[in-house]
């Protein structure tokens, strides 16, 4: 599972660690929005999420923190992309600009990246929730169940690490960059989480 706020790099990472694993990837963003950016109700999203976790293997990226632990006693590895909000919101309006006018590869059919009140809106929620997001992802982290991994990237050079690990089918047998936590065991971190 990758975890992180708005702009980190979570569907990059996913995609790329899908072409690595041979696992499917599942976009949170997918479960968030029905084509045309139609926000799906609640336990819609729940109902969704779990449908994700019940499959036997999976890649799944993005937020609906409701589910988290749902999540988490399924995962064998949690990802947190931990990046300041100046460098997510620098990287959330080149990816609108990018896009503008398009759909992204992780986005249902018809949610066209657009630059309009709801962009604006969604700018000002990174900003207002960063600190709450990040508290709750770091509480995580902080004592997730016993047999979950959990990997803090901070960089973009850390999570180059991680993939070179990865693709050199490794990440099994050695401390992967970034690890806070080997499954069953506390690893060092690389600065606080």
């Amino acid at each position: 599972m990758i975890v992180g706020g708005p702009g980190s790099g979570k569907s990059t990472l996913a995609r790329a660690l899908g072409a690595v694993t041979g696992l499917p990837v599942f976009h949170m963003d997918h479960i968030h929005y029905a084509p045309g950016w139609v926000p799906r109700e609640a336990e819609v999203k729940d109902w969704m999420t779990q449908e994700v976790h019940r499959k036997p293997r999976w890649i799944f990226e993005g937020g609906h923190s409701r589910t988290y632990e749902q999540r988490m006693a399924r995962a064998d590895l949690m990802i947190w992309l931990d990046f300041p909000v100046g460098l997510r919101l620098f990287r959330v309006i080149r990816r609108q600009l990018r896009y503008l006018g398009k759909t992204r590869p992780d986005l249902p059919e018809g949610c066209v990246e657009r630059l309009d009140k709801g962009a604006l809106d969604f700018f000002i929620w990174i900003w207002r929730t960063r600190k709450a997001s990040r508290a709750r992802i770091a509480e995580l982290v902080a004592e997730p169940p016993e047999h979950l991994g959990v990997v803090r990237l901070a960089s973009r050079q850390e999570i180059a690490a991680f993939l070179a690990v990865v693709e050199a089918g490794e990440w099994r047998r050695q401390a992967l960059p970034g690890q806070v936590r080997s499954a069953g065991r506390p690893a060092a971190a690389p600065g606080a989480a």
